[in-house]
């Protein structure tokens, strides 16, 4: 942008010493048409203003442009403002979302761990039991056992007592 304006400035400069310095001739009296009558004035000086008056357009459509582009910057910079906040307000959101959702789980885990004691709890007891009642019935398996060969026993010596009898 800087260029530009340094080469409009550079033209307008030029211009003005061209006028300068070639300014008799831009003075000389002639016959200028307007389409409508005939006057005589310097036609270069008309030709002069003419551009000036160009150029003074030129330099309004100019400013004209930047102060739009100037506008709708400061346009969009607030939109932007506006979205980043909406899309800070949704990260909160979810932020706050994922929080919660935390809590839960973790609410859900520790109810889990606590009946998972209670659970220990309850094998224990079980296994307990079970080893009561699996020792109870070794002791009754061993008392069988044991009555079994006490009567088998008492039958060997009922026949040893019965084949001595019968050889004496």
């Amino acid at each position: 942008m800087r260029t530009q304006i340094l080469l409009v400035a550079l033209m307008v400069v030029l211009i003005i010493i061209f006028s300068a310095l070639n300014w008799n001739a831009l003075n000389a009296q002639a016959t200028i048409n307007l389409l409508v009558a005939e006057v005589q004035g310097p036609v270069g000086l008309v030709v002069l203003m003419l551009s000036a008056v160009l150029i003074a357009l030129f330099v309004l459509l100019v400013i004209s442009l930047q102060a739009n582009v100037l506008l709708e910057a400061k346009r969009h910079s607030r939109e932007l403002s506006a979205q980043r906040e909406l899309a800070d307000k949704a990260e909160a959101s979810r932020f706050t979302e994922l929080r919660q959702m935390l809590k839960q789980e973790f609410s859900a885990l520790r109810e889990q761990v606590g009946n998972r004691g209670e659970v220990l709890a309850r094998l224990d007891s079980m296994q307990e039991s079970l080893r009561k009642e699996l020792q109870d019935s070794g002791n009754t398996l061993a008392a069988y056992v044991g009555e079994l060969e006490n009567r088998l026993e008492d039958r060997q010596l009922l026949r040893s007592d019965s084949t001595q009898t019968s050889a004496g």
